[in-house]
C-alpha cells in the first residue's frame, strides 16, 4: 500500500483475502522473478550495485510481504536490500534483521538519505499510485550518481493472453481496469512508464517487454493470477455479475 489513495487493496485482491493475497504475491515472485532479474541486470541494476563501492544498497520501495526482496537479496550477495512499504502488517513477513531489512515509509517521502541508494526497484506498484512522477522524483533523490531505477509493471492491453482468445475474458479485463481506475490506479501504465520516468527528470529510459508463457511453466502457475479466484472481490464489489 504506498499510500492511502492507491487502489491496491491487498485483503480485497483475492477470494482468499490477506492469506490468499500473501501467497498470490509468493506465486507471481516464483512465476516471473527469473526473468525479471535478467531484464533488470541487462539495464545495469548490477552493474549500478557493483559500482556503489563496499557498502551497494538496493531499495524496494512497495515490498509488500517482501516476495522479491528475498530474490533480490539472494541473487545479489553484498548488497543490502531494503524493502520499504507504507503497510506494517504485509511487511511482517520479512524478518527483523539481516538483508531484505523491512522499513516503514511512504514512496513519497522515503525515510532514506539523499543520495543514499544505488539501486530503487518498484514492481507492479505504480499501477496502484494515483501521481507516480512524485513518487518517482522522490526514488531519484535517495540515488547515487550513477545509480538506476528499475520499474516493472503491466499493461491491461498485453495482459493475460490466451489462446485460443475469448473477447469475453477482453470485456471482465476491462471492466476490472475501470474499477481500477476509478480508485486511483491505471491498468495501461506499462505504456506510459517511459514518460513519467522523464517527467521526474530521469535522462536515460529504456523499455523492454517481458512475458512468461505455458509453454515454459505448467499452466496451473497462471491460475493465483488469472483464475476465478481473482474475480471474486470484483462479483462482490458489483463490478462484474455472476
Amino acid at each position: 500500500v504506498m499510500s492511502v489513495t492507491g487502489s491496491y487493496d491487498p485483503a480485497r485482491t483475492t477470494a482468499g483475502r490477506l492469506p490468499g493475497e500473501v501467497a498470490r504475491l509468493e506465486a507471481q515472485a516464483s512465476l516471473t522473478f527469473t526473468e525479471e532479474l535478467r531484464l533488470l541486470r541487462a539495464l545495469g541494476l548490477g552493474d549500478a550495485c557493483a559500482r556503489a563501492g563496499a557498502r551497494p544498497v538496493l531499495v524496494e520501495v512497495g515490498a509488500g510481504t517482501g516476495a522479491l526482496a528475498r530474490r533480490l537479496a539472494r541473487a545479489l550477495p553484498g548488497v543490502t536490500v531494503l524493502a520499504v512499504d507504507a503497510d506494517t502488517e504485509l511487511l511482517g513477513h520479512l524478518p527483523a534483521a539481516g538483508s531484505p531489512r523491512p522499513v516503514g515509509g511512504d514512496a513519497r517521502a522515503l525515510p532514506l538519505a539523499t543520495g543514499s541508494a544505488s539501486a530503487v526497484v518498484f514492481r507492479y506498484v505504480l499501477q496502484h499510485v494515483a501521481d507516480p512522477v512524485p513518487v518517482l522524483r522522490e526514488a531519484r533523490r535517495v540515488l547515487r550518481p550513477g545509480g538506476r531505477v528499475g520499474a516493472v509493471d503491466v499493461d491491461g492491453g498485453l495482459w493475460g493472453l490466451a489462446q485460443p482468445a475469448d473477447p469475453r475474458l477482453a470485456a471482465v479485463h476491462t471492466k476490472a481496469a475501470s474499477r481500477q481506475h476509478r480508485a486511483g490506479g491505471d491498468r495501461l501504465i506499462g505504456r506510459k512508464l517511459s514518460a513519467l520516468l522523464r517527467a521526474a527528470g530521469f535522462a536515460e529510459v529504456t523499455v523492454r517487454p517481458f512475458a512468461v508463457t505455458s509453454d515454459e511453466r505448467p499452466l496451473a502457475d497462471f491460475a493465483p493470477h488469472l483464475g476465478p479466484g481473482c474475480l471474486v472481490p470484483l462479483v462482490e464489489q458489483g463490478t462484474l455479475s455472476l
